[in-house]
């Protein structure tokens, strides 16, 4: 087992049976409640919840999120979300493809990738780190996407969880520079993503300095609130905490949010960073956000079944759909025309 590998491996154990959560930070939905009809005309059954996302049709606005990928297990977990994705027709997001690049281990790694023979239908999304975004990466980042038949690219952002990491890609001149140039030579949509530590204001007011314009086709603002990654980083490098004040720095997911949104008002947002039930989801598709995403909550049952999967994410589908029946929502349009009401 490489290094990488093994860390990918470490990733999985920690995230299953550690404290990765943030302490001293929430994803500020709590702040937020919904508008509550007693009056409402709408009929649960009929409640629509289908949306449009990067040119797939969902069945529900959620997707899978970004999870694990290289690593014999990672293949059982990704098997398990990618039929359940297909049997509630949502959408999934691969982890790192990063591993695939590796000459040695490229073509084991990739395996635990692959799910198009189980999930035909689904929109699956390939992941980059955007260190690894460069010119002459393009040949292999499209052979990584072709391999496992993705219909879109995540480039991920995680400066915080770099640091933290062993031997972390820590050096981000040029970045940007590098994402306005590289993205229009890959011939799929790309979203920008966080990993659990937020794109609020800031990122987005460089993201636009180029030349006022998105190089990007949706962004998840991937808020803190979820899981920490600075947390889960050092736990695995040094198996301890041993920078707690970094474990619990980031923009709450509703700050982002409502930020990107603010600041991008046409361009797609998936809200992530611990969407943990139906009520979190409603609130932040409310707020502002065209699909939700989650990853953490699903692993345990990724271990076990695809049926277990089902089972959460259909409950998980199931209060989505009684939000929206008791705001007087017929479908995600209303609901968000309704909005959010303040706590406090």
């Amino acid at each position: 087992m490489t290094l990488l590998e093994h860390r990918k491996r470490r990733h999985i154990e920690v995230c299953l049976d550690g404290d990765v959560g943030y302490r001293g930070v929430t994803t500020g939905l709590e702040r937020y409640r919904l508008p509550y009809n007693a009056l409402t005309q709408t009929r649960l059954d009929d409640v629509d919840l289908a949306t449009e996302f990067l040119g797939a049709r969902l069945r529900a606005p959620v997707l899978v999120g970004a999870m694990t990928g290289g690593v014999e297990l990672s293949g059982v977990i990704n098997r398990n979300l990618a039929i359940a994705a297909q049997r509630l027709g949502i959408g999934m997001m691969l982890g790192s493809q990063r591993v695939m690049f590796n000459s040695v281990v490229g073509e084991r790694a990739a395996a635990s990738f692959t799910v198009r023979d189980v999930a035909p239908d689904v929109l699956l999304v390939g992941n980059i780190g955007l260190a690894q975004l460069t010119r002459e990466s393009v040949p292999d980042i499209v052979s990584a996407l072709d391999r496992v038949a993705a219909n879109a690219l995540a480039v991920h952002t995680n400066p915080l969880q770099e640091a933290m990491q062993a031997n972390g890609d820590t050096d981000c001149a040029g970045s940007l520079d590098r994402l306005h140039e590289v993205v229009p030579m890959l011939d799929y949509p790309v979203l920008l993503k966080e990993v659990g530590h937020g794109i609020g204001r800031s990122a987005v007011a460089e993201l636009l300095r180029r030349n006022g314009e998105s190089p990007v086709d949706a962004i998840d603002v991937a808020g803190a609130g979820g899981t920490s990654w600075s947390r889960v980083e050092q736990l695995v490098r040094y198996g301890e905490l041993r920078y707690p004040d970094l474990a619990d720095w980031g923009i709450p997911t509703a700050q982002a949010l409502v930020e990107v949104r603010a600041a991008l008002p046409r361009i797609p947002l998936v809200a992530s960073g611990g969407i943990r039930t139906g009520s979190d989801a409603a609130k932040a598709l409310a707020l502002g956000a065209d699909v939700v995403a989650l990853a953490r909550p699903l692993l345990s049952a990724a271990i076990e079944s695809a049926g277990a999967v089902v089972d959460w994410l259909q409950r998980f589908v199931d209060e989505l759909r009684v939000c929206l029946h008791g705001c007087g929502a017929t479908d995600l349009a209303a609901l968000r025309g309704l909005g959010v009401v303040p706590v406090g």
